[in-house]
């Protein structure tokens, strides 16, 4: 065989490799946002937040002086689908729901620097609204790693966080194994590192069958935290069906008590 075409017959699964590598760098945040799911008119929000030229919107719920409560909802989750289901669980609470920039009817585009000035801006406003009330926080999947985050930066008495992960870099490793993630990736959520001084209350809830996030990277931020949490195992549910189950809603319920 002449010694070029030996050449090209290596130098090809290479260059196909780095371009491959090369367009998930450049795509990855497609590839780990989906808003396109969640989109709405932005007359069906009642909470708005100006962010210099980006507008946030999102949903309240309960009484105006209740003890307030932060959702942060997971990837292509409509996080106004939970609020009937929040009145019933938490009477007694002001609940907000805010999309993130890019999702329901927020404008932008998500970035993790994104998500975590605006979980900043929403809690300091809610700050202003309610002076003399503890704050409590849920995180769901990728919101997980945005509460926590905003645990690290503003006092939070107890945070729920729901499948969550340790770090987004090695969630997307198990998924993606043959790439090299390390030197890829912008967006890396590292939760075990925001909440490595967390000491308040904490609360886990996490599926049985979760086909998202890889039963290690809970272990391991639960490993993590300063003290240990209450661990929710719901064996039968999977990743976008937790809160179909009974023991979710009780669980939350119970905790925000």
């Amino acid at each position: 065989m002449p010694r070029t075409l030996l050449v090209l017959l290596c130098a090809v699964p290479l260059l196909i490799y780095a371009a491959l590598c090369w367009w998930v760098y450049a795509h990855q945040r497609q590839m780990m946002y989906y808003p396109q799911f969640t989109r709405v008119d932005a007359a069906a929000a009642n909470f708005s937040l100006a962010r210099g030229e980006v507008t946030l919107r999102g949903w309240t719920i309960g009484p105006d002086d209740g003890a307030p409560i932060l959702y942060f909802g997971g990837n292509g989750e409509r996080v106004e689908h939970n609020r009937d289901d929040f009145a019933r669980r938490f009477p007694r609470h002001r609940v907000y729901l805010l999309a993130y920039r890019g999702y329901g009817a927020s404008d932008g585009a998500p970035s993790e620097a994104g998500l975590f000035g605006d979980a900043l801006a929403l809690y300091d406003h809610v700050r202003a609204r309610h002076p003399d009330q503890a704050i409590r926080v849920i995180g769901r999947s990728l919101g997980s790693g945005v509460a926590s985050y905003l645990a690290a930066q503003r006092p939070v008495e107890r945070l729920a966080l729901i499948t969550p992960y340790d770090s987004m870099e090695n969630v997307a490793r198990s998924h993606y194994g043959w790439l090299p993630i390390h030197w890829l990736i912008h967006d890396r959520y590292t939760s075990t590192t925001y909440l490595r001084d967390y000491t308040a209350p904490v609360l886990i809830l996490r599926a049985g069958r979760d086909e998202v996030i890889p039963a290690t990277s809970t272990d391991h931020l639960i490993a993590a935290l300063p003290k240990p949490p209450e661990v929710v195992d719901i064996t039968g549910a999977d990743h976008n069906n937790l809160s179909d189950s009974t023991a979710y809603g009780e669980a939350l319920a119970r905790f925000m008590r």
